[in-house]
């Protein structure tokens, strides 16, 4: 089961307490889910609250931005499929509400051993599988939990468990996992929803309608779903953790903004999810609604070609950067809220994020920005082109103007639809290009995929970043070591050579917001944009009557 793709290790989670074993007992837990986009904290504030023992019932209404293709885990491609998975099925872990360690979920307690090649893992003995179609509700046991992963590492669209070699049944409830190389980013794998554990009868037996009959262990049943317009879950009264306060979750498709806006003012929908620009603006001013937003683990950059061209030459890029004025773009690109400042490639969200980034990254100063630009080849300006989704036209055309006023550096934006644009950054055929990077918590799916040198030809490092010294850094935080802050230190010296080599500019961290009735209750806005109704770190939503 080799899989040579490991260290691409796309749309995972990822946190490095490795070593640490941690006893489970999901009624002692507290209160409590990237990659490049193409389009487009755990503070809340109003309406969080710890989970309740004594349901309330009802049916909680959830607004998604997209229609949900499949709920089959080794086919999913979307947040908005995930946020239905995760109340249907459970991983063996979860983050807690913080994002900052790993709580119990299936599995009870989990080690690393000391070379880091196999991590085991003690499983919950009370756990039961919902009813289906091909299976009464049995007990689940470790031979799924070895069937679901390895189905995942085999098989999984999106590349969710890279690295793994083979899952070993050491007992009925406990298994060894076992990886191609040391990997400190297994943890955070196994908390993706691509990784949940299904029982083998249904996969089986409904054969590609898996998608659309998904079962698992989780809060919640499958009932119903209406095509392009919603998916019903009722209450699974077998669960095996802390009982849902709800009687069921609904789940609704709604793209357009607007109308994702009015139906939670009119009461169709409790939660509205992926609020941006004017819409928050009408939220706020409801004062029958409340505006949650967090700066979330997101980030809008702008690479440079690191190997051709006038930025091939370490003083231009750092010209071009002194002579941009981020704050002005941030403003100018988010007049309603939505985003701040970046300091840096990490998120402030990521447990690899230091405040002492915002020291090492340039101040805007266009004088001396033309004095650096004047000691090369390219004094008096140049001409050059800057590929950009429509999407961010408007992170361009500030940019733009920024560059010919600071440089007169003439800036031809070329607005391509995202499989050109990937297609011209992965060749390195992009002189400039503006991105997205949305990913987990963990420094790693951050850093790795934009800045390894191993990554040149692809979307995250298409700039054709190299740095031996980046390498080094990078490799030793994910091999050397589980601690997380001995990874947090490594990680944090390898963005301060990144910034002091001017290879990208970071322009904001896009928040989370999300738009609620004030009757919800126990609800956790999270950086990582995930929706937890029921979980294992303790989240229990109600809904006041």
């Amino acid at each position: 089961m080799k899989n040579s793709k490991w260290k691409i290790a796309l749309f995972a989670i990822i946190f490095g307490l490795l070593t640490m074993v941690l006893a489970a007992c999901s009624s002692e837990s507290n209160s409590g889910e990237g990659n490049s986009t193409d389009d487009d904290g755990n503070a809340t504030e109003g309406t969080e609250g710890e989970g309740s023992s004594s349901g309330s019932g009802g049916v909680l209404n959830i607004g998604l931005s997209s229609n949900a293709a499949t709920l089959d885990p080794t086919l999913y491609t979307g947040t908005y499929e995930s946020q239905i998975m995760r109340s249907i099925a459970d991983t063996v872990i979860v983050y807690d509400k913080d994002l900052q360690s790993m709580v119990p979920s299936l599995a009870t307690e989990w080690s690393a051993a000391d070379d880091m090649m196999s991590y085991t893992f003690k499983l919950r003995d009370d756990v039961y599988f919902q009813q289906g179609e091909y299976q009464d509700g049995r007990q689940m046991t470790a031979e799924d939990v070895k069937y679901s992963l390895e189905r995942s590492a085999e098989n999984s669209a999106q590349n969710r468990l890279s690295g793994v070699e083979s899952v070993e049944v050491t007992g009925e409830f406990e298994v060894v996992i076992h990886v191609e190389e040391p990997n400190a980013a297994l943890l955070a794998m196994l908390t993706d929803q691509g990784n949940i554990i299904v029982p083998k009868e249904e996969v089986e037996g409904w054969g590609d309608q898996f998608g659309a009959h998904l079962v698992g262990t989780g809060p919640f049943i499958l009932d119903e779903w209406q095509t392009d317009q919603q998916v019903e879950l009722v209450k699974n009264e077998n669960y095996w953790g802390e009982e849902p306060n709800l009687d069921g979750v609904t789940y609704k498709f709604i793209s357009d903004a607007s109308m994702m806006t009015n139906a939670l003012r009119s009461g169709d929908i409790d939660i509205a999810t992926d609020i941006k620009g004017q819409n928050r603006e009408v939220i706020e001013q409801d004062e029958n609604l409340d505006l949650l937003s967090t700066p979330g683990l997101s980030i809008t950059y702008l690479d440079m070609n690191f190997q051709q061209g006038p930025t091939a030459n370490p003083l231009v890029r750092e010209a071009i950067y002194k002579a941009t004025n981020i704050e002005e773009i941030v403003q100018g690109v988010h007049q309603w809220g939505g985003g701040t400042v970046a300091n840096g490639p990490l998120p402030k969200g990521s447990w690899g994020y230091d405040d002492s980034f915002e020291s090492l990254t340039p101040e805007y100063n266009p004088e001396e920005a033309k004095e650096i630009l004047d000691q090369t080849e390219y004094a008096g300006g140049f001409e050059i082109d800057l590929y950009v989704l429509e999407t961010r036209k408007n992170y361009a055309t500030i940019f733009q103007n920024q560059m010919k006023e600071n440089l007169n550096i003439d800036v031809n934006i070329q607005v391509s639809e995202w499989g050109t644009l990937t297609e011209t950054i992965s060749s390195n055929n992009a002189p400039m290009n503006i991105g997205g990077w949305s990913w987990y918590p963990d420094p790693y799916f951050f850093l790795n995929p934009r800045f390894h040198s191993s990554q040149h030809g692809s979307n995250g490092n298409g700039k054709a970043y190299e740095s031996e010294k980046v390498d080094e850094l990078l490799d030793r935080a994910l091999t050397e070591t589980a601690d997380q802050a001995e990874r947090a230190e490594l990680y944090q010296e390898a963005v301060a050579e990144i910034l002091a080599d001017h290879a990208t500019i970071e322009f904001d961290n896009l928040d989370i917001a999300t738009g609620i009735n004030p009757k919800v209750k126990g609800f956790n806005l999270s950086p990582d944009g995930s929706i937890h109704v029921v979980s294992p770190n303790g989240v229990n939503i109600s809904i006041e009557e």
